[in-house]
């Protein structure tokens, strides 16, 4: 993932299902993504993280792969 759609994946989260900042970044540490590489290509653990820790619904997980596999 290039890290313009990175961006919009991060802003999706934020504006789309209200995931806090936080909550992002901690996805972020745990799983690994490096935001600063010119690709970001661990998206699959970052989402399941959010999950696996309460941070998002089972509902909101199926709409973080539904984005996923819609802008692929």
């Amino acid at each position: 993932m290039t890290p313009i759609k990175y961006k919009r994946f991060i802003t999706f989260l934020k504006e789309e299902l209200a995931i806090s900042a936080d909550s992002i970044n901690f996805a972020e540490r745990t799983s690994g993504v490096d935001k600063t590489a010119d690709f970001v290509a661990d998206l699959i653990s970052f989402p399941m993280i959010l999950w696996q820790y309460g941070l998002v619904t089972l509902e909101q997980l199926n709409r973080i792969f539904d984005w996923l596999a819609e802008t692929a």
